[in-house]
């Protein structure tokens, strides 16, 4: 169904600016944390000197992927300003609606790109690595990807695990290879539903919008919803008391019924409130799902805190 015009007057070219960096989606960056929460048990009681220098890492590693994924953001809206302006809601986008002039969108790009890669080296030359290998995931996913059927859905879960992969090398420290796992698992679950989300959405036009929608269907997508779903939470669930990097005394398995309740939650609201489409817009909108999200990670914290 598409959008009603609005009434309201045009953004001015600042306005506009920041809408198509996208901030509600630095939502996404803040897995470049789960390195810091994952030392609470290492070798650093709170409130200590090492604590604080990792937080201020974790915290310039934030900023400098959200920098990063926008100058993404602002490229790949180049890329599909056509498309865009037939999506019933995308065509509401700056760049789409004729709000922000293409020129500025480059140089804008051009220069958060360089900020984001030149803060990166003076942070950590492995970070550096991380975020070229992002920006090159994006390049790839862009040129050949997001053409593919099933690899279009893996490229966007990669980039949450480098968003993960880059939070941990950001601070120095190793991370057990279960997180990796169920971030890449997790991601995927996002990704089909986002898939579905835009399927039904657009119906008869997915094709033209998104030509890899024409693979997919209603019914595929939520087998493979099913198959990820489950996965991700056996995974979650061994990791919890399999990693040698918790607690020996297993009370993260305490977390578990919060994970299971935020996946039935957004699987909820995906069938019968017809989200899925924005991640980040339905994880930082609706509330029983926030309260969840805040729950495990300060249970998480705790439990790794009282476990050294």
């Amino acid at each position: 169904m598409d959008c009603a015009p609005s009434s309201a007057p045009p953004p001015g070219p600042v306005r506009a600016l920041l809408r198509s960096m996208r901030p509600r989606q630095w939502s996404k960056n803040l897995l470049l944390f789960a390195g810091f929460l994952f030392t609470l048990n290492d070798t650093w009681t709170p409130l200590s000197p090492v604590m604080w220098v990792y937080l201020r890492s974790a915290s310039l590693a934030f900023v400098l992927f959200c920098l990063l994924s926008s100058g993404v953001y602002l490229l790949n809206d180049l890329k599909d300003l056509e498309r865009d302006r037939a999506h019933p809601h995308k065509r509401l986008r700056p760049l789409a609606a004729g709000q922000l002039r293409p020129a500025v969108a480059l140089a804008v790009a051009l220069v958060l790109l360089a900020v984001a890669l030149s803060g990166s080296y003076r942070l950590r030359p492995a970070f550096l690595a991380v975020g070229c290998g992002y920006l090159a995931l994006q390049v790839l996913y862009t040129l050949l990807l997001k053409h593919l059927v099933i690899l279009d859905v893996l490229g966007i879960a990669i980039g949450f695990v480098l968003r993960a992969v880059g939070g941990a090398v950001a601070i120095g420290v190793a991370i057990s290879p279960w997180l990796y796992t169920v971030t890449l698992l997790a991601a995927l679950f996002l990704g089909l539903c986002k898939r579905r989300h835009e399927l039904l959405l657009l119906s008869e036009g997915a094709e033209r919008h998104r030509r890899i929608l024409a693979e997919y269907s209603p019914q595929l997508l939520d087998q493979l919803i099913a198959i990820v779903a489950s996965a991700t939470i056996m995974a979650y669930s061994l990791y919890t008391f399999t990693s040698p990097r918790l607690p020996q005394n297993h009370l993260m398995m305490l977390t578990i019924p919060l994970v299971l309740y935020g996946m039935f939650r957004y699987l909820y609201l995906v069938h019968r409130r017809d989200a899925g489409g924005s991640p980040e817009e339905v994880l930082l909108r609706d509330g029983p799902l926030i309260a969840t999200v805040l729950a495990w990670a300060a249970a998480a914290a705790l439990i790794l805190a009282i476990g050294r």
